[in-house]
């Protein structure tokens, strides 16, 4: 792991800094109920404006027209059209989950995973202490930056069965790069939801990371898990019926820009020789390969 200093500058650190006085619960719900407000006046005009401060190709996604969606929180979670992003040939090709950037990837040194250049947090504190993070002490780890132009619905990485998953509640910092240079243990601190599961291949974990202005999580098997934005929770939840989702499938989704961070085991992915920290990736893009040998 890096062990020279943070490569944070005062704006960031500055940037940082007023987050910690900030009701970033308060202000995540608010934008919450502001997105889901149905006026077709006032969302369209939201949408509008939006669209004009970020590039958004509304010809990949299933409804075109902005009067044709509900609220700004449905135009924001947009599906796109079947075969936008196809899936490679090879079963075995480990896919990103996300329309995003890379921010960090690699091999945990341990049980510390890097956030940024000089910072770095615990597997147990991203897991809540949960026991199988002891699964993935020197595995591989991959965070992936969703910024609000993203496509905000996570899909599978591989074949996977959900196992069980865990809200872990926390704070609703910024999860941009500025605030990840700067805040330290970011991702162990932020609101998050931790989903672990099941595959031919071994186990590997997604956990969604809550952020500033993120009104919502939401699960395909659970339905929305926030709001509310609890101060208390942890618990382990398993699936009353057997969840198993094909790679590609939906998982999950954000409403705002957000991260993700992918857990597996030592040795079970290969990474692209092409991936780089601060590379744009699309759903379905080959991060790397699932190693069967872990089977």
């Amino acid at each position: 792991m890096p062990s020279d200093r943070p490569d944070a500058s005062p704006g960031d650190r500055a940037f940082a800094l007023l987050q910690l006085g900030l009701p970033t619960r308060w202000l995540s719900q608010l934008v919450f109920r502001v997105t889901q407000v149905r006026h077709p006046g006032f969302k369209n005009w939201l949408i509008r404006l939006f669209l004009r401060g970020y590039t958004i190709d509304l010809g990949e996604a299933e409804r075109e027209r902005i009067e044709d969606y509900a609220s700004f929180n449905d135009f924001f979670t947009r599906a796109l059209k079947p075969g936008a992003r196809p899936m490679p040939d090879d079963a075995q090709t480990f896919v990103s989950p996300v329309d995003g950037t890379i921010s960090q990837f690699g091999t945990i040194d341990e049980d510390r995973l890097i956030q940024a250049k000089g910072r770095d947090y615990r597997i147990g504190e991203l897991l809540a202490e949960h026991p199988a993070a002891a699964d993935f002490i020197g595995g591989e780890f991959c965070t992936i930056y969703l910024a609000p132009y993203n496509y905000h619905r996570i899909h599978m990485p591989l074949d996977g069965r959900v196992i069980d998953w865990t809200y872990v509640p926390g704070r609703l910092f910024s999860v941009n790069m500025a605030t990840a240079r700067a805040m330290p243990r970011l991702f162990a601190r932020n609101e998050r939801l931790n989903a672990r599961f099941e595959t031919p291949a071994g186990p590997f974990v997604l956990s969604m990371i809550g952020a500033l202005f993120v009104g919502s999580l939401e699960t395909v098997w659970s339905g929305r898990v926030t709001p509310p934005h609890l101060r208390r929770g942890g618990d382990c939840y398993t699936p009353m019926r057997p969840v198993a989702l094909a790679r590609g499938d939906e998982m999950g989704r954000f409403n705002m820009g957000s991260t993700v961070i992918l857990l597996a085991p030592k040795g079970a992915v290969d990474w692209s020789t092409s991936l780089a920290p601060g590379q744009p990736v699309r759903l379905g893009q080959a991060l790397g390969r699932w190693n069967p040998k872990h089977s």
